[in-house]
């Protein structure tokens, strides 16, 4: 099963311009009565955390906003090669991809947010926009008080410089 999907905006150049990201929307859910944010990335983790939120989401009745925070100094792409663009634009591509065959199903509300700039921020401002529930993120197995310090206080990929005012769940990564 295929999924229309519908781009509110034109896929911007990726660059490193925190206000500029876009937004495509799955199908929406009748019943959707809150949404949950997941910050998501193309490793294991991230889709162990991206199971677990549209498990939360089916049974909450919630709108999930999967959101890809464009950092590209970790993809597998040439930054000095002349073909650059195209190769982040592809990569960026096949996540969206990988997250909309999660959610294919149509058994809830869904949409993909992706920008640059630092994960946690845009985590934080796609959660405030949309009054999310909660917002969930992929543990990295360094254990909860560094996970939970990351997340809430301390700064990295999925943590935020600024403390969080709604629930974190943290997903443990996979075994």
């Amino acid at each position: 099963m295929t999924t229309a999907v519908q781009l509110r905006e034109p896929v911007p150049e990726l660059e490193e311009t925190p206000a500029r990201r876009i937004r495509i929307d799955g199908p929406e859910a009748p019943r959707s009565t809150t949404a949950l944010v997941l910050s998501h990335n193309r490793y294991r983790p991230g889709d162990a955390a991206l199971d677990v939120a549209l498990d939360l989401a089916r049974r909450l009745h919630a709108h999930l906003h999967v959101v890809h925070g464009i950092d590209l100094s970790i993809y597998p792409i040439d930054l000095a090669a002349a073909d650059w663009a195209e190769q982040a634009r592809g990569a960026v591509e096949d996540q969206r991809a990988r997250v909309a065959s999660a959610l294919a199903d149509g058994a809830t509300g869904w949409s993909y947010h992706a920008g640059t700039g630092h994960p946690a921020d845009l985590a934080r401002t796609v959660a405030d926009e949309v009054d999310a529930a909660m917002i969930i993120v992929a543990g990295r197995g360094v254990g909860a008080d560094k996970t939970i310090d990351r997340v809430l206080g301390g700064r990295s990929r999925c943590g935020s410089a600024h403390p969080q005012h709604r629930p974190v769940l943290v997903v443990p990564p996979p075994a």
